[in-house]
């Protein structure tokens, strides 16, 4: 039940058949970018996670090998069904995008010099910054409130964004300053 606006954890854990078909759903529909629609069922829809578990997660799978997506998928399965529930989480989110790279791979190896082949993928690269971007602000939201967060992803950003530096040494380097500080700050 809420009590403070903020989104609870459904009650019931997920079957492997239900993480099966929740991550088929993002699969399906996540063209460009699948972690903003990951978040959304994830959080906001199906409510198996919080907002802050879900920031908690991103940030494990951030230093993880592969995709971020691909790695809370296996996560969140592990987490409600063990390796059952990890196998059907990652089977659902790579079914339908797996067939349909293979398809398109074929269709753009044709077509590419056509130029209206080259506006659809103008056009799938601005919408998928346009999700990014949307996710980003909710990802935000959770860690106002926390100014040691605020300050390690602010300066995590700085590093990266106009240091150009490389993002696994950065992370290296304020992964333990950040557990440094929210040891030294906790209540």
């Amino acid at each position: 039940m809420k009590t403070d606006g903020a989104p609870t954890i459904s009650s019931a854990p997920p079957t492997s058949f239900q993480l099966f078909l929740g991550f088929l759903g993002i699969g399906i529909i996540g063209f460009g970018g699948v972690l903003p629609l990951a978040r959304r069922m994830l959080v906001e829809d199906r409510r198996w996670l919080t907002p802050d578990e879900f920031v908690d997660l991103l940030g494990l799978c951030q230093f993880l090998p592969g995709g971020n997506v691909i790695n809370i998928s296996v996560a969140v399965g592990m987490k409600f069904r063990g390796w059952r529930g990890a196998l059907a989480s990652i089977l659902g989110l790579t079914a339908v995008p797996t067939a349909f790279v293979i398809v398109l791979g074929v269709i753009y190896d044709r077509y590419r010099d056509d130029p209206h082949v080259q506006q659809v993928f103008a056009g799938l690269a601005a919408a998928a910054a346009g999700l990014l971007i949307a996710m980003t602000i909710k990802l935000v939201r959770p860690i106002l409130t926390k100014p040691a967060a605020l300050f390690i992803a602010s300066l995590l950003f700085f590093a990266v964004a106009f240091l150009r530096l490389p993002l696994l040494p950065t992370m290296l380097v304020l992964a333990p300053l950040s557990v440094l500080l929210a040891w030294r700050l906790r209540p």
